[in-house]
């Protein structure tokens, strides 16, 4: 079985940062591309931030200059660093990636972990 775990996730005051982190476990042969993404209360699950394996990065508008993604393929975790957080990147942020697993390409999720920007 594959799984994601995030960590990291807490309550910050305004201008300040966080890092996220994401582990993938299990019968992997191959993560493809991974990701973070947001959702707001009331509101629609939202791209944060892309890398591919090689490490080319897509941002969401809203985070660029604010945020870098990473990841460690021989180590299977991605993190996101977010710094300047406002009070609008509260959210749970979610882990996902495209693993390669001895039988199959699935898309995974992880189960969340909750960002609280405010003073």
């Amino acid at each position: 079985q594959v799984q994601l775990v995030e960590s990291g996730g807490g309550l910050v005051q305004p201008g300040g940062s966080l890092r996220l982190s994401c582990a993938a476990s299990g019968s992997i042969v191959r993560i493809n591309g991974m990701g973070w993404y947001r959702q707001a209360p009331g509101k629609q699950r939202e791209l944060v931030a892309t890398i591919t394996p090689g490490g080319s990065t897509n941002y969401a508008d809203s985070v660029k200059g604010r945020f870098t993604i990473s990841r460690d393929n021989a180590k299977n975790t991605m993190a996101l660093q977010m710094n300047s957080l406002k009070p609008e990147d509260t959210a749970m942020y979610y882990c996902n990636a495209l693993i390669q697993s001895q039988w199959y390409v699935q898309n995974y999720w992880g189960q969340g972990t909750q960002v609280t920007v405010s003073s």
